[in-house]
């Protein structure tokens, strides 16, 4: 029996079709261990270690090449990476655990202390890559955004000197990016996944329309707030299609990071509105990321984010999907706020990084004591055993 303090989380949930086992959820995180693209034996070592979540959401994977930040992330554009992740997804499941492949144009992690906060997911990074970077070169296109509008910031950490984000070529038209997604997920329904979370949040392509100060659109993609969440929304659909409710999205409505945020009156009419929309599409669960400082940006001294209190602004307007509450967020306050009603599940980032036991741990009211390897949590060009500081932390003795 779990301490009375975090029992609540030890019940089950119903997410879409399927029921989780805990209401303690792993969230997305680049691990940077996909060389070429292609997921490994090791990646399937580190899932299957922490295979005690009620749900494991993968590390980002990129619907289509791009010039990510971190080279070595995951694809699920073609046969190869679907018998990769087949492989993956029947292990977990065999360990007794659910597993959503979350989808992205694109990568992001910080090297920092602070990583705890992350999390991540399906993706395409739109302006946040880079036209030198060696997978922007084998797909032979452009940076592209919803508009010519160059974000501030930038590593790439692979490219000589510090070259910063590139003015993107504006999309001609959203609906092929929609389809790169779309066939990501049908390539997912072929792996065995349990559903897809689309990576919605910090300043990538889903984000990067739903923002005003990155989308200047003047056609049916941008201007009003309903124009800009149409890619969105559009996009769900498309992926509810080939998953039905096993469907979920993340979202960070307090930007920061990759040069995001509009005034807060905006963000607020904004996000309440598409929180309402996304409420009726029948998700298995919305993902809300609430403000936490490391994932905030300086720009001239100045934080980018729009701080404010985003389970409080927005949790009214999400009635009918379950809710998972990311951004620091310990068992003991998880719990609490399951308890009260405020939210479904947890999504815990870093801690499942170094702690593959993490639900054991808290079940037994063991610490979260393991040291991170931060030198080791990306690889990198002088990295020897991508092992280290991956698959090599030590469960508790219980």
């Amino acid at each position: 029996m779990a301490p009375e303090n975090v029992q609540p989380l030890f019940t089950p949930l119903k997410i879409g079709d399927i029921t989780i086992k805990n209401r303690i959820t792993m969230s997305a995180l680049t691990r940077n261990r996909a060389e070429n693209t292609y997921p490994t034996d090791l990646i399937k070592e580190y899932y299957v270690q922490r295979a005690g979540a009620g749900l494991i959401v993968t590390e980002g994977i990129l619907v289509t090449r791009q010039g990510t930040e971190w080279p070595h992330a995951p694809g699920l554009w073609d046969d190869k990476h679907v018998e990769g992740w087949k492989s993956i997804v029947d292990a977990v499941h065999e360990a007794g655990t659910k597993i959503y492949a979350q989808l992205w144009h694109g990568v992001y992690f910080i090297l920092i202390t602070w990583i705890r906060y992350l999390t991540l997911d399906l993706y395409v990074v739109g302006r946040a890559a880079h036209p030198d970077m060696p997978e922007q070169k084998l797909a032979g296109t452009p940076v592209y955004a919803p508009s010519a509008i160059a974000a501030r910031g930038g590593k790439f950490r692979i490219l000589p000197g510090a070259p910063g984000y590139v003015t993107p070529t504006a999309i001609d038209d959203p609906r092929k990016i929609i389809a790169q997604f779309k066939h990501a997920a049908v390539n997912a329904k072929k792996a065995g996944f349990d559903g897809v979370e689309l990576h919605g949040a910090n300043g990538y392509i889903v984000h990067q329309f739903l923002d005003s100060t990155s989308n200047k659109r003047t056609d049916e993609w941008g201007g009003s707030k309903e124009n800009r969440a149409r890619f969105a929304l559009e996009l769900l659909k498309e992926l509810i299609d080939v998953f039905g409710k096993n469907v979920a999205v993340k979202v960070s409505p307090a930007g920061g990071y990759n040069d995001m945020g509009m005034p807060l009156d905006e963000t607020l009419d904004t996000y309440s509105y598409y929180f309402s929309e996304l409420d009726k599409l029948g998700l298995a669960y919305i993902t809300l990321v609430r403000y936490t400082p490391v994932m905030d940006a300086v720009y001239d001294g100045v934080p980018r984010a729009i701080q404010h209190d985003v389970l409080a602004s927005y949790r009214p307007y999400i009635k009918n999907t379950p809710l998972i509450l990311n951004g620091g967020v310990t068992p003991e306050e998880g719990a609490e706020l399951v308890k009260e009603g405020k939210i479904d599940a947890i999504s815990i980032g870093f801690n499942w990084i170094t702690h593959p036991d993490l639900v054991k741990r808290v079940e037994h009211g063991k610490p979260l004591d393991n040291v991170p390897d931060i030198p080791h949590l990306q690889t990198n060009k002088t990295s020897g055993d991508w092992r280290t500081g991956y698959t090599d932390y030590p469960v508790a003795v219980y």
